[in-house]
């Protein structure tokens, strides 16, 4: 009867020191957290996802606060910002992880182009050698009237080889960015027209490429509003990609409870991928406290 009783004892409160501690345990953000629950002093724990920021989505915050705030966060990296702020950069100990070159209207997709997209490609390729990082984006660029799809194709895979070897020899990886045509309610939230807008198409460029330095840049957001079935395609597509970009969608906003996208699952697919280079916020905020909205996404990503 004694021991009856105690081992009844033991259970109950076992079970009752469980239960306080399933009560008390932090929750982990959710992409479906609304504001009123982000953690204003959150900072990256985990680091298994190296945590970059697209600069121009935060202005008109000027780059050495937004620097200050990503390292205060956690992050480890920022991209789409003018080089002169790379040394300021470098001294707080972030790493560039992304350099620009041509821009996403003005591509290759038009041989009218090819020469200024060689030289603001190959610019970019020294530059990001010069300073020791490793990526540089490229675009297809939007359609051109009186030029097909396989002509269009041909032209982007022609300039692309063009500036290959000097990405190779240095060691340079150019990453094709998908974009989506669907979305025409902002001049950056969509591009209609623009060329490649099917991921898989891109990817397929990629393939008849052929070269370990042409990687896809993989922006879940533009997959999302193209073609969907995001972790699918992360898993299908992992030797080939060589950069993520994050936003909520609709809208390209928050990673919150007002968009679809389930971003701790996203993160853990690319986590479970093996890879181990930069994923890029690149949602522009809404939220009046633009910190808290980074705070918020970086624990949304930090699985």
């Amino acid at each position: 009867m004694m021991k009856t009783n105690r081992r009844t004892l033991l259970k109950t409160a076992a079970s009752t020191a469980i239960a306080g501690t399933l009560l008390t345990a932090p929750k982990p953000a959710r992409a479906q957290s609304p504001m009123d629950q982000a953690n204003p002093k959150f900072r990256i724990k985990n680091g298994r996802i190296k945590q970059s920021i697209m600069g121009w989505t935060f202005n008109p915050m000027p780059t050495p606060e937004l620097a200050r705030l990503c390292k205060e966060v956690g992050l480890v990296a920022m991209e789409g910002i003018s080089p002169k702020h790379y040394p300021m950069i470098k001294d707080l100990g972030l790493d560039i992880s992304l350099v620009g070159s041509h821009g996403f209207k003005k591509g290759p997709v038009d041989r009218a182009n090819h020469a200024e997209c060689i030289e603001k490609l190959t610019k970019a390729i020294e530059l990001c050698a010069a300073a020791g990082y490793k990526r540089v984006i490229t675009f297809t660029g939007m359609k051109a009237e009186g030029i097909d799809d396989e002509q269009a194709e041909e032209n982007c895979i022609a300039c692309w080889k063009k500036v290959l070897p000097v990405a190779e020899k240095n060691k340079i990886t150019l990453c094709l960015e998908h974009l989506n045509s669907r979305d025409d309610s902002h001049p950056m939230k969509g591009h209609p027209g623009y060329f490649g807008d099917d991921v898989d198409h891109c990817v397929q460029m990629i393939n008849k490429i052929g070269s370990d330095y042409f990687k896809l840049l993989f922006d879940v957001y533009h997959v999302q509003v193209m073609n969907g079935d995001v972790i699918r395609r992360i898993n299908q597509y992992k030797e080939l990609i060589g950069h993520y970009h994050t936003a909520g969608n609709p809208g390209r906003a928050e990673l919150d409870d007002k968009q679809e996208i389930n971003y701790p699952g996203v993160m853990n697919a690319i986590v479970n991928t093996g890879y181990d280079g930069y994923v890029a916020q690149e949602f522009i905020p809404t939220w009046k406290d633009k910190a808290l909205a980074l705070r918020h996404a970086a624990e949304v990503c930090d699985v």
